[in-house]
């Protein structure tokens, strides 16, 4: 992670306008076809939240606003990503659990288990450092909701992906998600475009 001076990104405008705004996040839904990931992760018997994670990384390393954040008032750049998911712990309480991004799917299975598992006996939270823009997620699996807009505290400003339960229709399953932002890392565009990466990376998961 090191500061970069925004005047020298394409995203001097932006930080002009929403660095201190009150209200700098944006949310965006969209509905996901996950007919191919759901079968997929019945048939190599992986978890589906962790095939999520892995997707939503594999999207957001083909947008470069993905590599900036903006914290403490500065624009900081990245050169590594990570995913955070939320944990059950044995105490019966939950916690966070950063697994950082590896296009190797079983590479990053390992340590999405590996890691989860840590968190959930030690109920403790795994954080990756300051090396990683860390991409926030939370499973509301036992929730039929259509997205959620997320708190805003001016402590994190992190992007985050939110879904609930998924829904079966006739020939497809479908999964309603929300996806917030700070204006200040990306526009409406960049993210429209996350979204329809992550719809792809859905649509063609493998092995790699």
């Amino acid at each position: 992670m090191k500061e970069i001076d925004p005047k020298q990104t394409n995203r001097a405008a932006a930080f002009e306008m929403w660095m201190n705004a009150p209200m700098p996040m944006v949310t965006l839904f969209k509905t996901l076809d996950i007919t191919r990931l759901l079968s997929f992760s019945r048939r190599e018997k992986l978890k589906f939240n962790m095939l999520m994670c892995w997707c939503i990384g594999r999207a957001a390393v083909q947008i470069e606003e993905f590599y900036l954040l903006p914290v403490g008032g500065k624009l900081m750049e990245y050169d590594k990503i990570a995913v955070n998911t939320v944990v059950n712990t044995k105490d019966g309480n939950i916690s966070t659990c950063d697994i950082p991004f590896s296009e190797e799917l079983q590479a990053f299975n390992s340590d999405y288990l590996r890691l989860t598992k840590q968190v959930g006996e030690a109920c403790q939270l795994h954080e990756v450092g300051d090396d990683y823009m860390v991409i926030g997620t939370s499973a509301l699996v036992g929730c039929d909701i259509d997205g959620a807009v997320n708190i805003y505290a001016g402590v994190f400003n992190n992007p985050f992906v939110i879904w609930g339960k998924y829904r079966k229709k006739l020939f497809k399953t479908v999964l309603p998600i929300s996806f917030q932002f700070h204006h200040t890392q990306m526009d409406g565009g960049h993210a429209a475009n996350f979204l329809e990466c992550l719809q792809n990376e859905i649509n063609n998961i493998k092995f790699y």
